[in-house]
């Protein structure tokens, strides 16, 4: 019974790691739906994150903290699906609705 029950364990852990697109931070863990989420609310407002009228337009209409939006505009960053814009504050989503 306790094999049974460790295997099981096992199982869960390895397949938590096939999916790399969950994510876990201080803002708690952003699903595939939360990014999908952000990505309509972003293309909302024009793809271009200037300053709190478009983070609070995104928070709201995706459902997200402050600190989940925060956490996937980095992940977006990093991963060369975002750009910083000429005055070096704002942010250019250039993936999925807001891909060029």
């Amino acid at each position: 019974m306790i094999k049974a029950t460790m295997a099981s364990i096992g199982a869960v852990f390895v397949l938590a790691g096939c999916d790399v697109t969950t994510t876990s931070g201080a803002g708690g863990t952003i699903t595939p739906e939360l990014r999908q989420d952000y990505l309509v609310a972003v293309a909302s407002v024009g793809c271009v994150l200037r300053d709190e009228r478009q983070y609070g337009a995104v928070d709201f209409q995706a459902g997200l903290t402050r600190e989940q939006t925060v956490a996937i505009t980095t992940g977006y960053l990093s991963r060369g699906k975002a750009q910083r814009v000429d005055d070096g504050n704002s942010i250019r989503i250039t993936t999925g609705p807001c891909a060029a």
